[in-house]
């Protein structure tokens, strides 16, 4: 037995020769955990006693009933330091936040690669040392950060990287990778999205933006204000983003119809060594409200049945098609109005009303996009 116990828990000794007391550690997982085991002169486990470290006992707390049937059932001190492994192997599954302790070669590793890439890199780290938000700029000077999550066993395993970007963060690792190879390969990635950034900046700066409100350096859409309930909605491409990217025109139909024929008859003009910006004025043949020329306000109307600008993410985006009304809805909340209304009538994915403001009729198109916290959410058409 004592060959078996010595095999299984090294760490675990017996401190006098009747082999009464035994003291030391157990290891599960990586971890060491303190223990003494007091048995009787008859070595009866069910009378045994265990004084655990206090990290052993916040484990075993809510296993306490189990512990000791396995006192009362175990034939030996082997079997029962077994059948505790297999336990504290549970609670520890259970217990996302009892992760193992890296060995010291860990820390030291990480102050190493922390000096070749320069502490000035450092924005944070976690009270564990696990995790790391170093900083990055790039040709044009923006200023980006990437979080990087480091394994027990780094540089072995690969660490998990991500960042504020439009395209995924792939990092190619070794064994032999350190933190200045994930700062390197960032900086790499970051110098491919330049033009892209560059785009949408251009746009962020001489245009009003009314979604998405605050853009992130992940965001590819951008809603443009064109006039009061006319907006165009682009989608720019990470990889292309001077190309004509996918628009959408947003408003009544009396003002939304004219600017897309000259979208469908200019197209041709679209020029690859201008903007995007600058291309949307040419093929539009208009000039875009800037906030050197107009307040953000002009084009903030709120909804005709809510009375707000903003539901959730969503701003009105649906407005009546009678020039001498124009008032601007939240699609959902147009949806419900029709759909309480007993004259309204739907046929297929097509809902026949009336507006709210002016009994004006129109149609709109339904189209379900997806399923969120679960309420249908309804996309009109443009």
């Amino acid at each position: 037995m004592e060959s078996l116990l010595v095999k299984e828990s090294p760490l675990l000794l017996p401190l006098n020769k009747e082999k009464t007391v035994y003291d030391g550690f157990i290891t599960v997982q990586e971890r060491d955990f303190r223990i003494r085991i007091l048995l009787p002169p008859d070595h009866q486990l069910k009378l045994a006693k265990l004084h655990c470290c206090w990290q052993l006992k916040q484990l075993l707390c809510a296993y306490g009933h189990i512990v000791k049937q396995r006192l009362h059932h175990s034939p030996d001190l082997v079997s029962f330091v077994l059948e505790l492994k297999t336990i504290l192997e549970v609670a520890l599954k259970s217990r996302p936040d009892c992760r193992s302790i890296p060995p010291p070669q860990y820390y030291s590793q990480l102050i190493i690669e922390m000096e070749d890439l320069g502490w000035d890199k450092l924005v944070s780290i976690d009270t564990e040392f696990r995790t790391l938000r170093l900083r990055a700029e790039d040709s044009s000077g923006r200023q980006h950060v990437v979080t990087v999550k480091l394994k027990p066993k780094h540089p072995v395993e690969a660490p998990e990287c991500s960042a504020d970007l439009p395209v995924p963060l792939a990092m190619t690792w070794t064994p032999q990778s350190s933190l200045g190879h994930v700062h390197t390969q960032f900086l790499l990635l970051l110098e491919s999205l330049a033009e892209f950034w560059a785009v949408l900046d251009e746009i962020d700066e001489k245009t009003w933006v009314l979604e998405p409100e605050k853009p992130s350096r992940a965001d590819t859409m951008r809603r443009i204000a064109i006039a009061n309930n006319v907006s165009i909605k682009v989608e720019v491409d990470t990889r292309h983003p001077k190309m004509l990217p996918e628009c959408c025109l947003l408003g009544a139909e009396h003002a939304v119809t004219p600017l897309r024929n000259k979208l469908n008859a200019n197209m041709h003009l679209w020029n690859l060594d201008c903007s995007i910006l600058q291309n949307l004025r040419d093929v539009l043949e208009i000039e875009f409200p800037s906030p050197a020329t107009h307040e953000k306000s002009s084009f903030s109307v709120e909804c005709g049945i809510c009375y707000a600008y903003r539901l959730e993410s969503a701003i009105p985006d649906q407005v009546c098609n009678d020039p001498r009304c124009g008032q601007p809805f939240h699609q959902a909340c147009l949806y419900e109005w029709l759909r309480g209304l007993p004259s309204s009538r739907q046929s297929f994915n097509i809902v026949f009303g009336e507006c709210p403001y002016c009994s004006k009729q129109f149609s709109m198109e339904i189209r379900e996009e997806r399923e969120r916290e679960g309420e249908k959410e309804y996309n009109y058409g443009c």
